[in-house]
């Protein structure tokens, strides 16, 4: 066979191939709307009023996500500290009885996350749902030892009048400035007198209110 002859017979095989082609394309796109949802059955994406400049003035105040989850993020009270709060601000840590703030304390480590050099377990930082739940359940516990010890602590007492947290059923703003460590606001005082106000008794009032602001002061709110 010469060259030529296997030259022509690859053109004539080339040419059939061709040939085989379907004459028409099958048409398989779906029909309308059998694919996609209406405009109220999807979500409608408005783009509109997307403001760039706001976008690089807030960059340029908070800094990157990377940078500003760090530095504006809020971790948990750590374990050791917490325990230096409440004695601060009068509890007695060294309590045994039953659901008392130094017991649901000590019974409450690993729900907050407290560490186990024993086991080489760091504590955790996070802010944990069962550790928040257990830190408001032991400022709730502790709430009457620290409203009675108020009047007495050296921290409260910069002035010639002794803090108190409550003038009869009244917030006071010099011992919620002793509980938060920061100048009490006219926010704090109407919160902790609603607070006070809207409990089924006074007295149970106070203990939510001094729970409510403590918790409030160490979980970043």
């Amino acid at each position: 066979m010469t060259r030529l002859t296997l030259l022509t017979i690859l053109v004539a095989s080339f040419g059939a191939a061709c040939t085989d082609e379907p004459t028409e394309i099958p048409d398989n796109t779906p029909p309308p709307g059998s694919t996609i949802g209406s405009e109220q059955e999807t979500y409608d994406h408005d783009n509109n009023g997307f403001d760039p400049w706001a976008l690089i003035d807030r960059l340029a105040t908070e800094g990157p996500p990377e940078y500003s989850s760090r530095v504006h993020s809020c971790a948990k009270v750590r374990y050791a500290t917490l325990d230096r709060v409440l004695r601060s601000l009068g509890v007695n840590m060294a309590s045994t009885t039953a659901l008392s703030a130094a017991v649901l304390y000590k019974d409450g480590a690993n729900a907050m996350g407290a560490p186990s050099f024993a086991n080489r377990i760091r504590e955790n930082i996070v802010v944990s749902t069962s550790g928040a739940s257990r830190e408001f359940d032991i400022f709730a516990s502790a709430a009457p030892e620290i409203i009675a010890a108020v009047p007495t602590l050296q921290r409260c007492n910069t002035g010639t009048v002794p803090a108190v947290l409550f003038n009869g059923n009244t917030c006071d703003p010099t011992g919620i400035t002793c509980l938060l460590g920061t100048p009490a606001t006219l926010t704090h005082l109407d919160f902790c007198n609603l607070t006070v106000s809207n409990a089924s008794t006074p007295d149970v009032g106070k203990r939510i209110a001094v729970a409510a602001l403590l918790a409030a002061a160490y979980t970043c709110e």
